[in-house]
């Protein structure tokens, strides 16, 4: 039996497979508590039952861990090196905001287009920087220009600095082989970031096996869905951007048997879409970005909106219904935890509507104590903590205890992404209690808020809830249009619509007396998580396409955790030796991410780097957990004499702890992109 765990924005989903027949034999859901993600993953283990723990032969994680603490700004602190790099072409173009760290340094050194070196680096700089920043920092990244062809200074500098401290350091040319020097820096800083956060996390993981009496490989989704083991995961926690999107999209294509479909995944916090072509997820060979930062990691192609069950309902200045962006904790689930507020939500729904306003249907509540003292950066945060500890308030209390006219002027921001405070709002979630099509929680306090919200607005309730309904829909065609066809639709204007804009409402309201217009999807939408089947039907009507809801769609991600295949890849370079003069052609190089060879021919240099490529790709693919890995060979040219071998080892993950002895035959298959390839 294999368990596969993704840990959401909202839920964290598990399930029990038996990994032969591939029949999901028990499921559950565990609020995600992201102040420590391993609450709820232990929740999910503890929660499914398992007769027999040794029947458990792989447990593999799906995580927003990596993503998440980019976005909120809670990854570990890091120096990025930026070796041979030009500080005023860096200026020039506006680039450092790109670095993912304000702690960046430069310093003399780094190679040129042929590897040869341009200038030695300057260790003594170094190193006084080491020693002058290295309390001040988790972890270090070293990123040489075109350290790819040649990691020669990466290398070096490694060795000086391990003799110096004892701080994880990340090499740029380990995590990526293409010549893009500022994404090659950004992926090493980001990796330098989470080595700590991911250790964790893997760790509280192993403790909650462990409490079960589970002993079996752990896998970890990578954010092209395929799978690495928790030693690799561990290496590169960067390669898990992305990880629980991928990891949807396996998982619905697994549980539909479809090969040609779109994934749409929506759950409380965020909806995420991607493709599924051939059977295969579609990645973004560029490289993934995440809060605004160009990787060069390669992850499944994605659309992410923040839209979800738990998207918090407002109006906008002229009376417009927003769902979002802030996610916010629904009512009903608050009154659940905290009974109390029932009663004053029966308070607000019978009060006047002069004395109360829409903010009494926000409440405020402490999530966790804070850690230590200096997480407080104002009294005025420190003010507000005593006073949740009371028990949840709603915001207009909240305000005129501390004195201030405005919730800006609270300056919570930072106690909020810390999860220290939560809030509580009207959600779709809400709705949903009070037209009991999902409802778990307090149905009771979900009335009475939408009463009072459409009350104080003048609105009529069941008008509210189809203006809601309607704008979900809305807003989950344009992002697949958007995603699909790669074009933005004008926002609309108020003195009038333009030809796209007016094409698309008519196509989902058909309110034309004369002229029909509709978008009509080729393929079918599979659904994945808890709503899917509430909210996506009308999406498909609206794209002309079927809603494919596979059996045990709601927990989808957590199976495609396990459904994955591991695989390994390793790149070659090949390029020309020239001559000192740079006129001629001396021999080549075949440069993997560890080591440089010369050889005379071009053809021996390929083979090589054939030869090794294969050698190394599976090596790391038995060592990340696969069985019996199939090599896959791809060949390209890549500029002038230049060329790329890139090898994948793929395989199912293997199911026991021991490693294996016994040979195995490896199939090969080559793609040659050029005919002209030597």
């Amino acid at each position: 039996m294999a368990l596969g765990i993704d840990t959401g924005g909202t839920y964290t989903d598990g399930i029990l497979l038996e990994y032969d027949t591939r029949r999901v034999l028990a499921s559950r859901k565990s609020l995600t508590t992201k102040r420590d993600l391993s609450i709820g993953v232990e929740k999910v283990i503890k929660g499914i039952p398992i007769k027999d723990p040794s029947a458990i032969k792989l447990v593999s994680i799906s995580t927003t861990l990596a993503t998440n603490a980019i976005a909120e700004g809670k990854s570990k602190r890091v120096a990025l090196f930026l070796i041979g790099y030009d500080p005023e072409l860096i200026a020039a173009f506006s680039m450092e905001g790109r670095f993912a760290t304000p702690r960046y340094h430069y310093f003399d050194g780094g190679h040129d287009l042929y590897g040869r070196e341009k200038e030695p680096p300057d260790m003594s700089a170094i190193l006084a920087k080491v020693n002058e920043i290295k309390d001040e920092v988790d972890a270090l990244a070293v990123s040489s220009y075109f350290s790819p062809l040649n990691p020669e200074h990466e290398n070096r500098i490694r060795e000086a600095i391990s003799g110096e401290c004892d701080l994880p350091i990340v090499l740029g040319h380990h995590l990526s082989t293409k010549l893009g020097s500022v994404e090659r820096a950004t992926t090493a800083a980001l990796n330098a970031s989470l080595l700590v956060v991911l250790e964790e996390f893997v760790k509280a993981v192993r403790q909650g096996m462990q409490r079960r009496g589970i002993d079996a490989p752990l896998m970890v989704v990578r954010g092209d869905g395929t799978l690495m083991s928790e030693a690799f995961a561990s290496q590169t926690p960067v390669e898990t951007i992305h990880s629980g999107p991928a990891a949807s999209a396996i998982g619905g294509r697994f549980l539909s048997a479809l090969d040609d479909a779109l994934v749409v995944d929506i759950g409380g916090t965020t909806t995420d879409i991607a493709l599924i072509e051939k059977g295969q997820v579609a990645i973004d060979e560029q490289g993934a970005t995440v809060n605004g930062y160009k990787t060069a990691v390669k992850a499944a192609r994605l659309f992410t909106m923040a839209l979800g069950g738990d998207s918090h309902i407002t109006l906008s200045r002229g009376g417009g219904i927003v769902l979002g962006p802030e996610r916010v904790v629904p009512l009903a689930q608050l009154a659940l935890e905290y009974p109390e507020i029932e009663e004053r939500f029966k308070g607000v729904s019978g009060q006047p509507s002069p004395t109360v306003s829409v903010d009494w249907l926000e409440y405020w509540f402490l999530l966790r104590e804070p850690n230590e003292r200096s997480q407080f950066k104002t009294e005025k945060e420190k003010a507000l903590v005593d006073i949740l500890r009371e028990g949840p308030k709603p915001l207009p209390e909240i305000l005129e205890r501390l004195k201030v006219w405005h919730v800006a002027q609270l300056g919570a921001g930072h106690l909020v992404r810390q999860e220290i405070i939560g809030k509580a709002g009207l959600t779709p979630t809400d709705l949903l209690h009070v037209d009991g099509r999902f409802a778990p929680w307090n149905a009771g306090v979900s009335a009475s808020a939408l009463a009072s919200f459409c009350r104080l607005h003048g609105l009529d309730e069941p008008d509210l809830c189809r203006q809601v309904w309607a704008r979900m829909t809305e807003s989950i065609v344009l992002a697949i249009i958007t995603f699909l066809s790669g074009k933005k639709l004008p926002p609309p204007r108020l003195e009038d619509e333009d030809m796209g804009r007016w094409f698309f409402n008519n196509s989902l309201d058909r309110a034309h007396p004369h002229l029909e217009t509709q978008f009509r999807l080729r393929r079918p939408i599979i659904g994945i998580g808890a709503p899917a089947g509430i909210f996506l039907k009308d999406v498909a009507d609206g794209l002309q396409t079927d809603l494919i809801l596979p059996q045990h769609f709601e927990v989808a991600n957590a199976v495609g955790a396990v459904a994955g295949t591991v695989m390994s890849s390793e790149e070659v370079l090949v390029y020309p030796r020239m001559s000192r003069e740079g006129l001629e052609i001396t021999g080549y190089y075949a440069q993997n991410s560890e080591e440089r060879h010369v050889f005379e021919a071009l053809r021996d240099a390929l083979d090589h780097a054939r030869a090794v490529g294969r050698e190394r790709a599976v090596d790391a693919a038995v060592r990340s957990g696969a069985d019996n890995p199939q090599v896959h060979i791809e060949e390209q040219i890549d500029g002038l004499d230049t060329y790329r071998i890139r090898v994948k080892a793929m395989g199912s993950p293997r199911l026991t702890r021991e490693d294996l002895t016994r040979d195995k035959s490896i199939d090969i298959s080559l793609i040659r992109v050029s005919q002209k390839f030597p």
